[in-house]
């Protein structure tokens, strides 16, 4: 069979057959914050709160509710709620210290957690994130080539931190949106690394973000599946929200 090329089309045909131009670290996260509607209406937003269902291996499913507050990247707070059966599983993190109630360990009483953990919350709670607050923070973005993530020729992206954890993010070729995360980070002197999909990108107040997130140990079947069934961004919030309560000997009870 013979091919026709039409005049119109050559150049365009041409132009797709040159190398591909070597994408650069700083290309890359302008165009994820393109990506994800841009530096105004992602700086305009200074909470963050979602509600939906979490589920663990073995399908338990508990009502999920997080509540994040930026008014910039170096000032973030967070909290997240889980419920079953009327108990209320809580984890916060208040700007410097963590905390947690589980009450489904028999915990009643709000427990600091290490200095390590608090550092994990803290990362959480930055509605940016940590690629597009790397330059804020003071964090370290390379650019590592790309990498197939089930069947998608990702561009790679590492974050280096100050305090040594690494983020290496994933991005879409298309859309340049964020499509998976792996973590690294000590915990108690041990390192730990935690990868997380994400998907079903929603627009909230001009800015996208995932309403699927699925977590757990890297290279593992035991992970948890976040689905957010809604999202508001702006909404005013308490600050006693995220302080760690005094002792009550009483488990938090659904709401």
């Amino acid at each position: 069979m013979r091919l026709y090329i039409g005049a119109a089309l050559l150049p365009m045909l041409l132009t797709a057959a040159l190398p591909a131009h070597a994408q650069t670290a700083q290309e890359l996260v302008a165009k994820n914050l393109t990506a994800r509607g841009g530096a105004e209406k992602l700086a305009a937003i200074h909470t963050y709160v979602t509600k939906g269902e979490l589920r663990f291996p073995g399908d338990f499913k508990l009502a999920y509710a997080e509540t994040r507050t930026c008014s910039d990247p170096k000032t973030c707070f967070d909290r997240v709620d889980a419920s079953l059966q009327g108990l209320t599983l809580v984890q916060a993190y208040n700007g410097k210290i963590g905390w947690r109630i589980n009450p489904f360990e028999g915990r009643r009483d709000a427990a600091q957690m290490g200095a390590d953990e608090a550092r994990s919350l803290g990362d959480e709670a930055i509605i940016q994130g940590a690629l597009l607050s790397a330059a804020t923070r003071g964090s370290k973005v390379d650019y590592l080539g790309r990498e197939d993530v089930d069947g998608t020729l990702s561009y790679k992206l590492r974050v280096s931190q100050k305090d040594g954890t690494v983020y290496t993010y994933y991005l879409d070729p298309d859309v340049f949106l964020e499509i998976k995360v792996l973590e690294r980070r000590t915990i108690r002197g041990s390192e730990q690394e935690t990868e997380t999909d994400l998907g079903d990108y929603e627009l909230v107040n001009g800015v996208y973000f995932p309403f699927s997130i699925t977590s757990g140990p890297r290279n593992s079947s035991d992970k948890q599946v976040i689905t957010i069934k809604s999202a508001e961004a702006n909404v005013p919030v308490d600050p006693a929200t995220f302080q760690m309560p005094a002792q009550t000997s009483a488990a938090p009870r659904a709401k």
